[in-house]
């Protein structure tokens, strides 16, 4: 295969600074590339850029099937399938290939960036460790939203740039990918940047450290190892870098971003055409996706006490009975000044912040039993909101339900809400799986809450099928039983 990579005829779409518009020219034949740690920055970049243009995917594959999202008239027939967990191989939804491509972009900078190296003689070995890192970290990112989606896939850590690469590998199984993933995070963690770039885009949109350390807590909760979340969470906490930004600026974490707070968030610039696909998902003549029920109820001056996080700042209405989602199309928490002209496409995507793995530390503490310690950590994050502490009962699915609520409350829209719920139908051998099922068919339309209940009472369902496509392409895969009709 004598052509560079097909995927990297790239545009950047998405930086606000020169550090993201390093692109590697379309059509360039390898032997004219990988000359220097220019090179090696570019594709790199262009592994940022596909997955921050996955912002509206992220949003969709973390709160589709989960209850505070609801589809609107324009909402797609394959997205409402999906809501409706009516979902069948031939759905695009059900695509990995966005996820795959940023995997080969990093699998390309990690075999090619040392060999770079021997070439030019300005690349310091500290450069290459910590561009290689960054390569690491997001496709250790990419392989966790695979597994939460579709549990077993193909583990591909070699890039497909020659004849002899084999495109067919079978599936892994979870716990082999989350082991490589986890492994890849703890050898390169040390390399890693550590929010030292002369701009705030860079230290917030490039894989830090602290980001190393947010997504091995996030994996080490989702395979219940709660001591090991906690050793990943006291790194975070430790760095002054970070804090919980104060009520009367909760806001923002959205407009303009890059907050105190932010830990991760892929960035977007709508005055260099480099647009995010969540205002144009969310505005108010979209009627795309709107707040559901139980969002008006958490949310809404109506029914609720949240001041901080509630109406105008979550969610704004903008008639009777009428809200949008106001995250991503606000510019102040008043639910009425809309984001006008270019930073209507500015809202960067949020991967990580501090309340978050605030969150993940109280869920982590009180699996373990230490139920004060958590308690004082839900009650950081309400205090923060303005809101009211709670007092629970000391026993785990109290403090699992508290958890689950004040992480809806916080992170609301933010890709989180389903993988939250999974982790909970998950725990201890599905003890609580009837809670999950009950949530998900809350979308459905009554006339099949009944046999769908039944039918995901088999937590294979719970799971996206192995697009049509991908089957007939390679023969070594096989597709999720729950799907195999």
């Amino acid at each position: 295969m004598k052509y560079f990579l097909l995927t990297l005829l790239v545009f950047v779409q998405f930086s606000c600074n020169d550090w993201l518009e390093l692109i590697p020219p379309s059509g360039l034949i390898r032997d004219e590339f990988w000359k220097s740690k220019e090179d090696v920055e570019a594709v790199l970049m262009a592994a940022y850029e596909s997955f921050g243009a996955m912002d509206r995917n992220l949003f969709l594959k973390g709160e589709l099937r989960a209850d505070l999202l609801q589809g609107d008239v324009n909402q797609s027939d394959d997205e409402r399938n999906v809501a409706e967990s009516n979902i069948y191989p031939a759905n695009f939804f059900a695509s990995w290939a966005d996820f795959y491509k940023v995997v080969n972009y990093c699998n390309e900078v990690i075999k090619n960036a040392p060999e770079v190296k021997e070439i030019d003689k300005t690349f310091t070995d500290f450069q290459l460790r910590s561009l290689v890192s960054e390569a690491y970290f997001l496709r250790s990112l990419a392989y966790f939203y695979l597994v939460r989606l579709y549990r077993d896939v193909p583990l591909v850590l070699e890039p497909s740039e020659s004849d002899d690469t084999d495109f067919y590998l079978p599936q892994s199984p979870e716990n082999e990918v989350l082991e490589q993933i986890v492994s890849d995070l703890k050898a390169n963690r040390d390399f890693a940047p550590t929010e030292s770039f002369p701009t705030i885009q860079e230290n917030k949109g490039r894989a830090s450290k602290a980001a190393f350390d947010a997504l091995l807590a996030d994996i080490a909760l989702w395979r219940f190892q709660y001591e090991e979340a906690l050793t990943h969470i006291q790194k975070i906490e430790q760095n002054i870098e970070f804090e919980l930004m104060p009520s009367s600026r909760w806001f923002q974490l959205f407009y303009p971003g890059n907050s105190l707070e932010s830990i991760f968030e892929f960035q977007f610039d709508g005055n260099r055409n480099q647009r995010n696909g969540m205002f144009g998902a969310t505005e108010q003549n979209a009627y795309q996706y709107d707040p559901s029920q139980k969002a008006v109820e958490m949310f809404g001056r109506e029914y609720s006490k949240e001041i901080v996080r509630g109406e105008g700042a979550t969610i704004g209405k903008i008639g009777d009975d009428d809200f949008i989602i106001w995250k991503y199309v606000g510019q102040s928490p008043d639910g009425l000044s809309v984001r006008a002209g270019a930073q209507q496409y500015s809202a960067n995507w949020i991967i990580y912040r501090l309340a978050d793995v605030l969150l993940m530390k109280a869920e982590a503490l009180s699996q373990l039993d230490r139920y004060t310690e958590a308690l004082l950590v839900i009650n950081e994050i309400r205090s923060r909101a303005n809101v009211q502490p709670v007092s629970l009962p000391f026993n785990k699915v109290a403090f699992e339900d508290a958890i689950l609520e004040e992480r809806a409350l916080e992170l609301a829209y933010e890709g989180k809400r389903w993988f939250d719920l999974l982790r909970m139908g998950r725990r201890n051998n599905f003890a609580r799986k009837g809670k999950l099922i009950e949530i998900i068919v809350s979308n459905v339309p009554s006339t099949q809450k009944r046999i769908l209940s039944a039918k995901l009472t088999n937590p294979s369902g719970w799971y996206l099928p192995v697009h049509k496509d991908e089957i007939e392409r390679n023969k070594n895969l096989f597709q999720n039983p729950y799907y195999d009709f």
